[in-house]
């Protein structure tokens, strides 16, 4: 895509329940309020399934009324979707933003997928064999991940170092390359196009933890065991989908191996893993503009920076 042809680019990164949803709607709002629209892509590699809203913690009905989303409910649990399908479906979005004039917010917690769009990860030059991509998945519910994770490293130490290596997922597309072009270098970024504004939501650890306990009792309150269910009458159960934080755990207590308050603590203690890694990921990331969301959400400083940045 051309400059012309992109629109100004605010990313909102951070951690699993830091409040990106929250900010992201904010900051659109407060935008249009100064007569500038603006709408919202979602940079999370799990809401892109249909049926799957409460344990992906999915914008309500009510918020996409209240300003545009792109990236939500692209395919069935049952379909395959990478990084390079989010950046073909990105482009589209961005083209129609830049059409409307308005400004994009890329916002998530799948570092991928948002250095893949702001940095322009040439994503399009990895290799993909659909038969090296099923035997590896195969191979994962057959061996588990440990043993993927030690193929990997033997192929492709250098790619293994920088891998999600807790991700099945990401573990399973790595190895999928390495299999294909050993330890060979990735393609350079590409690069966005135009000036990029990335902001950071930073939460105190023990406020963040405390955060993810309550959203993950509300999810179960809210219905994710009947929702799992209902998924389970029409998909395997061991799909990739069905692996995410939430729905594992409700599909445990669904077959009888976990109580629901267990269901609940396991669900609190992947997440509280899942947002240490995630927040190992973006610190490599340069250039972030880090606000503090322990105490509010930091509407004002968010809308300064954006200003600043369309000034």
């Amino acid at each position: 895509m051309t400059a012309s042809a992109l629109p100004p680019l605010v990313v909102v990164a951070g951690a699993t329940a830091s409040g990106k949803t929250a900010l992201s709607l904010g900051l659109a709002e407060a935008l249009a309020g100064r007569g500038i629209p603006a709408e919202i892509i979602s940079a999370d590699s799990r809401q892109v399934y249909r049926g799957m809203d409460i344990g992906t913690a999915k914008v309500t009905p009510a918020e996409r009324a209240r300003v545009p989303h792109h990236g939500l409910d692209l395919v069935d649990p049952n379909q395959p979707f990478s990084v390079a399908d989010f950046a073909y479906h990105a482009s589209d979005a961005l083209t129609g933003i830049a059409e409307r004039g308005a400004v994009a917010i890329l916002a998530g917690g799948t570092g991928f997928y948002l250095r893949a769009i702001a940095r322009g990860l040439a994503v399009d030059e990895l290799p993909w064999d659909a038969d090296v991509r099923v035997a590896i998945e195969a191979a994962l519910v057959a061996d588990g991940l440990p043993t993927l994770v030690s193929e990997l490293r033997s192929l492709a130490p250098t790619r293994a170092a920088v891998v999600d290596l807790h991700n099945p997922r990401r573990v399973v597309r790595a190895l999928e390359i390495a299999r294909l072009r050993g330890d060979a270098p990735l393609p350079e970024p590409r690069g966005y196009g135009r000036p990029v504004l990335w902001l950071g939501l930073s939460v105190a650890p023990p406020v963040l933890r405390e955060r993810i306990r309550r959203r993950a009792r509300a999810q179960f309150e809210a219905g994710l065991i009947d929702e799992t269910r209902a998924l389970l009458a029409l998909f395997d159960a061991t799909l990739f989908s069905f692996s995410g934080i939430g729905y594992a755990e409700a599909r445990a207590v669904i077959e009888g191996r976990l109580s629901p308050e267990e269901a609940v603590a396991e669900d609190i203690r992947r997440n509280v893993h899942f947002a240490s890694r995630q927040a190992t990921w973006f610190r490599r990331e340069p250039d972030i503009c880090w606000l503090d969301a322990t105490t509010e959400m930091p509407i004002d400083q968010a809308l300064n920076a954006t200003g600043e940045y369309l000034g």
